[in-house]
């Protein structure tokens, strides 16, 4: 999977910062969290397209995290998109999205399909789940994690063709699992492949304070996309206004035994936001620092 950071910033854009959102690509899908103000801009930036199999996750409703929705549907309309499009959110996004259709007299070209959600597994198919669970904020927000089903182990072509296997779709039926008979003989996907492949986790948990429900959801991740909007000497005025600071990330990060964190949401304040991963560092070292359209490639 492919991370795209849109936007890296908090409440308000600063120079070489937008608004909060992040996609994952996945193969050919697109799957985006919250949608700050000016993500259309950062989708042409980044060239994720406007046209692709895409779900919006929103976080929660404060402004900076939702306004820039009816501009993406908007050019969505107006570059011709007919596909469908899901947006998950917390209670009240349902109203959201429709009032964008009545107050701007504009109707997408495409079907719109909005899901209140509450927690726990909200999305299941063959190839990935996403969970979403309630972080810290002072408004219901909600934290999402994007877990990978596990894979089939390595193919072995030696070992096929010492079974007598021909190469085509026989190899490709073992590959997805299914026992395969050749020559009267039943042939066990166990036989040729590897040992099974755990997949990938990235969480995203944005204007948070450090939570139990944050450090659950995201255990075992690969990568943790966590607020960290200040520095240690503001520690109270993120607990005020329900964030974290850069450390209290790291914290968490560590707490989940995650391999990855990658520190976002970051205050304005911050011409130079050094220190921020400076004092992450110092407790999870594996600590990057986002930035607008900042690629991270993640495996499992």
């Amino acid at each position: 999977m492919e991370v795209k950071i849109l936007g890296s910033g908090g409440s308000v854009p600063a120079r070489g910062r937008c608004l909060p959102s992040v996609v994952i690509k996945r193969k050919s899908e697109v799957i985006m969290l919250d949608c700050g103000e000016g993500t259309q801009r950062q989708v042409v930036a980044s060239r994720v397209g406007f046209n692709r199999d895409m779900k919006i996750l929103l976080t929660h409703m404060h402004a900076d995290h939702v306004l820039g929705l009816s501009g993406l549907l908007h050019s969505m309309s107006l570059l011709g998109r007919e596909r469908k499009l899901q947006i998950f959110g917390p209670p009240r996004i349902r109203d959201f999205v429709r009032s964008m259709s009545r107050t701007t007299y504009f109707t997408p070209s495409f079907p719109v399909e909005v899901r209140e959600v509450e927690g726990g597994v909200i999305l299941r198919n063959s190839e990935y789940e996403i969970s979403a669970a309630w972080a810290s904020h002072v408004v219901p927000c909600l934290a999402y994690a994007l877990a990978e089903r596990p894979r089939p182990g390595k193919f072995n072509p030696r070992k096929a063709k010492a079974l007598g296997i021909p190469e085509g779709p026989l190899w490709k039926r073992l590959q997805m699992g299914e026992k395969i008979k050749v020559h009267g003989k039943v042939v066990r996907p166990r036989e040729i492949l590897g040992p099974q492949r755990l997949g990938a986790k990235i969480v995203y948990a944005v204007d948070t304070r450090p939570c139990r429900a944050v450090v659950k959801l995201a255990t075992g991740a690969n990568l943790l996309i966590h607020d960290a909007t200040f520095d240690s000497s503001l520690e109270e005025k993120a607990f005020r206004d329900g964030h974290s600071t850069a450390k209290q990330a790291a914290e968490v990060a560590g707490k989940a035994g995650v391999y990855r964190l990658l520190l976002t949401h970051i205050s304005a304040r911050y011409s130079e936001p050094d220190v921020l991963l400076t004092e992450a560092k110092k407790v999870f070292p594996r600590t990057i620092l986002a930035s607008d359209l900042m690629t991270i490639n993640v495996e499992a």
